[in-house]
């Protein structure tokens, strides 16, 4: 995150003295330079080898008496896998003092203490929740704030001691965490290059702050009741400032890498797969799942591979093994599709994040979106023989606070004391304080809109209270959650708790979809989410959607399929209304559901009553289908609309919202794929 603001950090440290940000600039060049070499070199520390047993839990543990029965047909299960701590070096800068145990207690229901110094609490728990705090730096900076601690005696660690004794969250507070922010992490380098720190000490402060965070996933976990796993997030990027960000979560506790494999170790995610291969062979399960591919320009899901070789057939197979999940939504944007892909799509404008991560340099959508690399997959597929973006979907939240912030009424930011407010958030007029001195010493991080000054310190304006990750399992467990998440029976929502199922199959027929056994038979005759379902000659498969309201959120508009194939070697792709609230019918020559009526006051955000549906169910036939044709198909389902967490803001504080920013959100769920064709990859985990 780059909140440029150097010299307005100089200007407040020393109360605007002319020249007294010399030394300030010399040290900056310095830092420059280390960031370079932290961007473009793949290795700073060796890779360590070393696995530990982590105590086995107890017998009592995993037989909890209250233990719900297995249902074979499965229940939808809805967490979170992206949340950071104040383990996390920029959680900890913002402010975050939460820890790991007060994530879980947070996920569960129990309120906790937001940096800014109020309490934030989920409107209803969570099913499962993994901490992934930053495998680079994991731990280094909480050490270098002890002073207690030997590596606050470095010189390094010296302008970081104490850094969340008092957290204001006013203009000197913000001033002195974005220089925090800014520093810390070219100091070290720094520190590493000339030798005045080593590796093994970095190691060992991230072995212990990885053990801290697989102690507190142990004993937060209840079989049945609440899932926790072993997580953390791989966090690296190309030198273009292309994010190439993923969250690599374990299946099990009981043997782990001593440290988790991150940055410092290689900026090259193929690097990281081959880690993860090696600790397969030592029976270590685990899946990273790429996030924030919208900020990648395009280097999420390339075309070549890091040398800029065309991807081959050992690259797809390896990158299906490791990566079966992407993350489609979260604040920093959803990574569907965009306008500039997927002109025909109406809704393809949401909750749009144009920047590469951190920066505000534009992202370029074509190989940053999931529905596009789904179309690139086929072509890899039809050229290598295996298609590498064979995934599924989830939502996750990439809290930097331990808390997760997924109502739109009630949108408390991500990171800490920086978006804790409206003003900050940039939804209502900034204060004369902060925008006169904004505007002097650091005036792109101003803007004026309706004749107003609004902050725009990151792009939070783009920011939204989004995601979660649904999961069709037999029981809340560790090895049936993961085993969901491995064989992509996953969909996404952008905040609420739609429950989505998306099967195919030859033998659906009309009389069973109102069946008590309507599940039980799509399992045993069809495939779900995630899947391939087989060509049979020329039979046409029948495709059954259903989609359940939140209860306690808006109630639903319409249900999509969405088709993607290639033609003559182009990407193609068309949605189809299948189900439409309020008796309306899809019309067959455009595939849309007529406007259901459904309005939002903005004077109040109150909603139309008694419109839309509390369930949708079809089955449907897709009416372009060609037998041998290759496709994906997957479902997104579309709530009524409601208010965006900036019209929140702004109607909160008595101001009118800015006319630049959507006003309403139509919130929605998006189903894992299911493929069309002939043939399936070779390695064990397709499907």
């Amino acid at each position: 995150m780059n909140f440029r603001i150097t010299s307005f950090v100089c200007l407040i440290s020393v109360g605007f003295a002319v020249g007294a940000c010399s030394d300030e600039q010399i040290a900056k060049d310095k830092r420059t330079e280390a960031q370079k070499y932290f961007r473009s070199t793949n290795t700073v520390i060796p890779t360590s080898d070393e696995l530990i047993t982590f105590p086995a839990l107890s017998k009592e543990f995993n037989a909890a008496p209250k233990r719900p029965q297995v249902n074979p047909d499965r229940n939808a299960y809805f967490g979170d896998l992206h949340v950071h701590t104040t383990l996390s070096f920029d959680a900890s800068a913002f402010g975050t003092t939460a820890s790991p145990e007060d994530a879980y207690r947070y996920a569960q229901g129990q309120a906790i203490m937001h940096p800014s110094g109020f309490e934030v609490q989920l409107a209803q728990p969570l099913d499962f929740y993994a901490v992934t705090d930053h495998g680079v730096f994991l731990g280094l900076i909480n050490e270098a704030a002890d002073t207690s601690s030997p590596i606050s005696k470095y010189d390094f660690a010296k302008p970081y001691h104490d850094i969340n004794e008092s957290v204001d969250g006013g203009i000197l507070d913000l001033a002195k965490r974005s220089k925090v922010f800014s520093n810390f992490v070219s100091d070290v380098v720094i520190s590493l290059l000339d030798g005045t720190i080593d590796n093994t000490t970095i190691n060992n402060v991230s072995k212990s702050a990885w053990s801290k965070t697989v102690a507190a996933a142990n004993a937060a976990y209840q079989p049945g009741t609440f899932t926790t796993f072993a997580g953390y997030e791989f966090t690296s990027s190309t030198a273009e400032r292309e994010a190439l960000h993923r969250n690599v979560i374990f299946r099990s506790t009981e043997r782990l890498p001593a440290v988790p494999f991150s940055r410092f170790n290689s900026i090259n995610p193929e690097g990281l797969w081959d880690w993860m291969d090696w600790l397969r062979k030592q029976d270590i399960e685990s899946l990273a799942i790429p996030h924030n591919s919208n900020g990648s320009n395009g280097a999420m899901f390339p075309l070549n591979d890091w040398a800029d070789k065309p991807i081959d057939r050992d690259y797809a197979e390896q990158r299906l093994r490791n990566e079966p999940l992407a993350e489609i939504t979260q604040v920093k944007g959803t990574s569907e599709t965009h306008p500039l892909l997927s002109k025909n799509d109406e809704w393809a404008n949401f909750e749009i994040f144009p920047l590469r991560t951190s920066t505000k340099i534009l992202s370029d959508p074509p190989g940053s979106y999931v529905r596009n690399a789904w179309q690139r997959g086929l072509l890899m597929q039809k050229r290598v023989g295996a298609n590498p973006y064979k995934f599924g979907v989830i939502g996750s939240s990439d809290t930097h606070t331990a808390a997760a912030s997924l109502q739109e009424d009630n949108y408390f930011g991500k990171i800490g004391s920086f978006d804790s407010s409206a003003e900050k958030r940039g939804s209502i007029p900034a204060s004369f304080l902060y925008g006169t001195l904004i505007k002097l010493v650091a005036p792109d991080m101003a803007e004026e809109v309706d004749g107003a000054t609004y902050l725009n310190f990151s792009g939070y304006k783009y920011w939204g209270a989004s995601g979660i990750a649904g999961v069709w399992a037999e029981e809340n467990t560790r090895e049936a959650i993961y085993d969901a998440l491995r064989r992509k029976e996953t969909f996404a929502t952008s905040g609420t708790r739609i429950k989505v199922r998306f099967f195919a199959g030859y033998d659906f027929d009309e009389g069973q979809i109102d069946s008590p056994n309507l599940v039980k038979n799509a399992y045993q005759t069809g495939v779900t989410m995630g899947a391939t379902l087989q060509a049979s000659g020329e039979r046409q498969p029948t495709f059954l959607t259903w989609a359940v309201a939140d209860p306690n959120t808006a109630r639903l508009q319409r249900m999509q399929v969405i088709k993607g194939w290639l033609e003559k070697g182009e990407h193609r792709e068309q949605v189809y209304d299948v189900a439409c609230s309020d008796g309306l019918n899809v019309d067959p020559h455009t595939h849309r559901c007529p406007d259901n009526g459904a309005q939002v006051s903005l004077n109040d955000c109150s909603t139309t009553a008694n419109v839309g549906a509390r369930e949708l169910k079809s089955l449907w036939q897709d009416p372009n289908f060609m037998p041998g044709q290759k496709a994906f198909y997957y479902v997104r389902v579309l709530e009524n609309p409601v208010c965006r967490w900036s019209t929140w803001d702004a109607l909160r504080a008595g101001k009118t919202p800015r006319s630049d920013l959507p006003t309403t959100i139509q919130e929605r769920a998006w189903s894992s794929p299911i493929w069309y064709g002939r043939r399936v990859e070779s390695t064990s985990f397709a499907n």
